[in-house]
């Protein structure tokens, strides 16, 4: 067995995973640290250097994996997705790029491409995005004719929340979220307007009950597409290593000698 081989099933193992999550939880913590002024002042130069011995381990973790898996590291997005966030922490930050500084944040989100648990959550919703698309226009038109009514109706009495399509659009986004709906926006116009109900109600109901949980149901059933395709996996990789181990031994069996 190749150096190559060893180490990519040394970079396989459970307890580097482990240890590979730890350092970004435990960069993630420095991380939020740096935000308090405080803990800066006291040992800012300590949690630096704390977070740049991360930044190395990581950096040390991609390049073992460029090396053990050669052109086989760059089939896997999720190996090309760690090393543009590593790779985004390596910018120097400058007042300039003070943005690119702040996005060393982004370093948590590998604990996703270690997790397989995670991984698979996010592979549901990347799977579930075509039909979520759909859902979007046709949430998109319901929203459009919604502000066209509601800018007609109620822009007159009720201009900073229906006075144009883009603030009827905001309004209706924010009853749609069942946020301060009834007492804030719904109510006051009833007082005007009494049957405003006849439209918030149906609104309401084909929104936030209707269209929102189809987005949710696309989401798990993509979600559990996935988690059948892995299990699925697992179990032809299990079967071909039994029928491999059952080819040896016949093979030996036939090549024993006759006692």
């Amino acid at each position: 067995m190749s150096i190559r081989e060893r180490l990519d099933i040394w970079l396989d193992q459970r307890w580097v995973t482990s240890l590979v999550i730890g350092v970004i939880i435990f960069n993630a913590i420095l991380l939020g640290m740096e935000t308090s002024p405080r803990l800066m002042s006291m040992a800012g130069g300590l949690i630096v250097s704390l977070d740049k011995a991360c930044l190395a381990f990581f950096v040390v973790e991609i390049l073992l994996k460029l090396f053990a898996r050669g052109g086989r590291f760059f089939k896997n997005g999720w190996n090309i997705f760690d090393m543009v966030i590593v790779g985004a922490a390596l910018v120097p930050g400058s007042q300039t790029m003070s943005v690119l500084r702040a996005l060393r944040i982004l370093r948590v989100l590998r604990v996703i491409s270690v997790a397989p648990s995670l991984r698979r959550v996010v592979e549901g919703f990347v799977t579930a995005l075509p039909g979520m698309g759909s859902v979007f226009v046709l949430m998109a038109i319901i929203f459009y004719i919604g502000s066209v009514i509601a800018t007609k109706l109620f822009a007159a009495s009720f201009p900073e929340w229906f006075g144009s399509l883009p603030q009827s659009g905001y309004t209706l986004f924010q009853i749609m979220t069942l946020e301060s709906w009834s007492m804030g926006i719904v109510r006051p116009v009833m007082e005007v307007y009494p049957y405003a109900w006849a439209f918030f109600v149906p609104f309401i109901m084909v929104t936030t009950f209707a269209v929102v949980n189809l987005l949710v149901g696309l989401i798990v059933n993509s979600m559990q597409d996935a988690h059948q395709q892995e299990a699925g996996a697992v179990t032809d990789a299990y079967r071909d290593e039994v029928l491999t181990r059952l080819v040896a031994i016949e093979e030996q069996l036939k090549n024993k000698p006759p006692s």
